[in-house]
C-alpha cells in the first residue's frame, strides 16, 4: 500500500512539472512522476511535434527515464491534467510491461482526485511479456 508521504510527494511532483510540458498544438499539458521500489521520483511531460506521431506521453517519459535510470521496479505513478483525463492506451500498455499493480492515481489541474486505480484496472486483460514465451522451440 502506498504510504500518505509518498503519495503526497509523486502528487506534488506531477503537479509541478506539468507546467513544462510542450503542448503548442493540442495545448493539452500532462505532468506525472513515478514512485520506485527504491523510493526515486522520476517524472515526466507530454512533449508534442508538429508530425503528430512524433511525439511522446507524460506517463511513458517518466517511465522510459526510469529505465534509463536502471530502474524497473514501480509502484505507484501520479498523472495530472487540466480536467483529470486518464492515460491513452499506449501508456496503459508501458505501465503493463512493468507492473500490473502499480498504482495510479489521476489528477485535475486543481489537484483533485478524479481516480486512484492500479494498471490492470486500467488495462485488464493485458498483453504481457508472458504471452510472447512458448513451451516449445518448433
Amino acid at each position: 500500500m502506498l504510504a500518505k508521504e509518498e503519495r503526497e510527494r509523486i502528487i506534488k511532483s506531477a503537479m509541478r512539472v506539468r507546467h513544462f510540458a510542450y503542448a503548442p498544438y493540442s495545448h493539452y499539458q500532462v505532468g506525472a512522476a513515478l514512485l520506485t521500489r527504491s523510493g526515486r521520483i522520476f517524472t515526466g511531460v507530454n512533449v508534442e511535434n508538429a508530425a503528430y506521431p512524433a511525439g511522446i506521453c507524460a506517463e511513458r517519459t517518466a517511465i522510459f527515464k526510469a529505465v534509463t535510470a536502471g530502474e524497473k521496479d514501480y509502484i505507484a505513478m501520479a498523472v495530472v491534467t487540466e480536467n483529470g483525463g486518464t492515460p491513452c492506451g499506449s501508456c496503459r500498455q508501458v505501465m503493463a510491461e512493468f507492473s500490473l499493480e502499480m498504482s495510479v492515481i489521476v489528477l485535475d489541474e486543481t489537484g483533485k482526485i478524479v481516480l486512484d486505480t492500479t494498471v490492470a484496472d486500467l488495462l485488464p486483460g493485458a498483453f504481457g511479456p508472458n504471452d510472447l514465451k512458448t513451451t516449445s522451440n518448433q
